[in-house]
């Protein structure tokens, strides 16, 4: 019988106990594919004695997944424990240096460290493949490294992060206010441990920063990523966009353009009947613009047991085949460092702000924004109640730059009330 690919599995939470049960039900469906057998030889996590409800007991332990990466009984490390430093970097560089491959779904790791790994991989000859990290059980960095590699890449955009499209669009449905509904997904188990790194949009800014490098052929930069969570959308927001024919998403963009890399997660209107704008719950979505193939849109769950260790398998299958790929693409020797740029596409912006309801409020803001070089498209007062009057503008296109100019006037004005909102209407 052909040689089995023995695999160590570092972490036994949601994502390895599907990497289990994925193997312990598809032996052989697994092997026919493969072209041989894939087998566990080891595992580690932190509490031995925790029940999984999958059997280990064919398996060996190790409390230490540095450990583990050095068994000789062990060809590939699957790294499934999370975090951007300690245990998981650890295990990670232990088994480059052991001339292992490593299969990993730790986006956080790969977005601090990518390239310096890649930069190991590539001395050790050895693999590192990450297709759950990005997107849950949606193959879009196989869609970019294989299916795609004949094209130059024009613009790379999603919705990468299911908590925050389940929280918008459970805002809209049932009419809740965000505080709510954050408490809700909290109950629900939907948010990570640290909720900031969903709905401040950290999660799904690392999962940009990979795309990004594979796409344009960088060193991964997520630093340069511009982030702005969902915190500050009103259930007003919501009602407002969807009367304009819009719905409010946490859009990651990503495009090289003639001043650099721009790189952006926030919250952006879509139009309402794109494939973006009908996106529901936690379903994740990733749009990739090519210059041959034009636009393809993925969509799939993004999270999940069964969903992320499809992913890790898929990885893994590939290893077993002889599949080599470097781990963005292209030798990481060969990704350059990119410029990090604002964005330099002018768009249309959806403004709302409350203004104290007096004489010649309405003047000073428009005085503004015509300073600032915008035009306005629509403006809109709405639930006039004394002493304030809250007011919803669209724009049409214009920069960021002179958005926030803008913004910044109107605190001089002496007639806004709190802090006005700005959201990007991106063209999708």
């Amino acid at each position: 019988m052909t040689t089995p690919l023995r695999l160590g599995l570092a972490g036994l939470g949601t994502v390895g106990t599907g990497v289990i049960r994925i193997i312990q039900t598809h032996a052989n469906l697994i092997t026919a594919r493969a072209g041989r057998p894939v087998t566990i030889s080891a595992v580690s996590a932190r509490d031995r004695k925790r029940n999984r409800g999958v059997d280990l007991s064919a398996y060996a332990w190790e409390d230490d997944p540095v450990a583990l990466a050095r068994r000789d009984d062990v060809d590939v490390v699957v790294e499934v424990m999370g975090g951007s430093d300690g245990p998981a970097k650890a295990a990670t560089e232990a088994a480059i240096a052991a001339g292992k491959d490593v299969v990993t779904a730790n986006k956080a790791l790969l977005a601090h460290h990518g390239q310096e790994l890649a930069r190991q991989v590539e001395a050790a000859g050895t693999s590192l493949r990450f297709e759950a990290a990005v997107a849950g059980g949606i193959p879009v960095i196989k869609a970019l490294t294989e299916g795609l590699a004949g094209n130059e890449i024009k613009r790379v955009m999603g919705v990468m992060n299911g908590t925050c499209n389940y929280i918008l669009t459970r805002m809209e449905s049932a009419g809740l206010p965000y505080e709510t509904v954050f408490e809700e997904a909290r109950a629900l188990g939907y948010l990570e441990a640290d909720p900031s790194l969903d709905v401040d949009g950290i999660d799904a800014g690392h999962k940009l920063s990979l795309l990004s490098a594979i796409a344009f052929g960088t060193e991964v930069d997520f630093d340069s990523v511009e982030l702005e969570g969902i915190g500050q959308i009103s259930i007003d927001d919501i009602r407002h966009a969807g009367n304009l024919g819009f719905r409010i998403k946490l859009l990651g963009v990503a495009q090289m353009t003639g001043r650099g890399l721009e790189q952006r997660m926030t919250p952006c209107l879509v139009p309402a009947q794109s494939p973006l704008g009908q996106l529901e719950g936690g379903t994740n979505m990733v749009v990739l613009e090519g210059d041959a193939v034009g636009q393809i849109v993925l969509r799939g769950p993004g999270a999940g047991e069964g969903p992320t260790a499809s992913a890790v398998m898929g990885d893994v299958i590939d290893i077993a085949r002889g599949v080599r790929i470097p781990p963005f693409g292209r030798p990481a020797s060969s990704l350059t460092r990119a410029i990090p740029a604002k964005a330099a596409v002018p768009a249309p912006y959806y403004l709302r702000m409350t203004l104290l309801d007096k004489p010649g409020a309405l003047a000073r803001i428009a005085t503004q924004l015509g300073d600032a070089g915008i035009s306005i498209d629509r403006m809109r007062q709405y639930g006039h109640s004394e002493p304030t009057a809250p007011v919803v503008i669209v724009t049409h296109r214009t920069m960021r730059d002179s958005i926030d100019v803008a913004l910044a006037g109107f605190r001089d004005t002496g007639v806004v009330v709190g802090e006005p909102v700005a959201i990007r209407i991106e063209a999708v």
